[in-house]
């Protein structure tokens, strides 16, 4: 009879809800709030933060008590991402693709259900966007999910919202899985997609999906205020990411000699 392998150190397991939990969010959280949205209780939780505030994985703002991600953490990421086969590749063109554009730049690799940042370019506006590397967004509602989940078999999707609810980030959030379906059809048509506003309620996103063959490498988008778009820069910037979606493929095909 087959036994279920069974993990190790399950306080490890909770850390990591904490850690998942605090890297998604844009701003410092309470204990409740923490011990809330991972499910731990909150003796637990303290426990934890506190052997993580020792070794550098959190801060704690002494004057609000919430707790954010700490500096140690920024040694791992920057060893992990910069090892990134497809940061390095497509880094070139992502920065032409700033040039062109002027906005945000994300790139982004799957992470189980979410994209996670792992590059961003500033936009080179007075204004620009609040965003950070190590976060991770829900494919559903994001312009890079969306078009990586635009890739997958109609069998993919439908276990995907199976599993997965779509639950309303803003207003404008889809939750029908009709017109979430139709959505992806389109996607699929012009090879980009949109976040209207969708994840985030004044950001507009233009994002694309990096494969070759069966392999899925990534993704990237351009993220602008929705203040600042209009019809042209729009165009303009679909033009630009659909460019920069050819090089950076092509790239892959020669690194790949296929």
């Amino acid at each position: 009879m087959k036994t279920e392998k069974q993990t190790y150190g399950t306080v490890l397991l909770k850390a990591d809800l904490i850690l998942n939990y605090l890297a998604q969010s844009d701003q410092p959280q309470r204990l409740n709030e923490i011990a809330l949205h991972t499910e731990v209780s909150k003796p637990t939780v303290l426990k934890i933060l506190d052997t993580l505030l020792l070794i550098g994985y959190v801060q704690k703002d002494i004057e609000s008590k919430k707790f954010s991600l700490g500096p140690a953490l920024i040694k791992f990421g920057k060893q992990s991402t910069n090892g990134m086969e497809i940061k390095q590749i497509a880094q070139p063109y992502l920065e032409v693709l700033s040039e062109k554009t002027t906005e945000t730049i994300h790139l982004g690799i799957l992470n189980k259900d979410s994209i996670v940042y792992i590059d961003k370019i500033e936009s080179k506006n007075p204004i620009s966007l609040y965003s950070q590397v190590g976060k991770s967004l829900p494919l559903y509602c994001s312009a890079m999910g969306k078009a990586m989940l635009a890739e997958q078999s109609d069998e993919e999707l439908t276990d995907y919202l199976k599993k997965h609810e779509l639950i309303a980030m803003t207003n404008k959030t889809i939750t029908s899985t009709d017109s979430f379906l139709k959505e992806l059809q389109q996607i699929r048509q012009n090879g980009y997609a949109f976040d209207d506003g969708e994840h985030e309620a004044e950001v507009f996103c233009v994002g694309a999906s990096l494969s070759l063959g069966q392999k899925n490498y990534g993704a990237f988008s351009v993220s602008v205020p929705k203040y600042r778009l209009t019809e042209e820069s729009l165009q303009n910037i679909i033009v630009a990411v659909k460019s920069c979606k050819k090089d950076i493929i092509h790239e892959l095909k020669m690194v790949r000699n296929l």
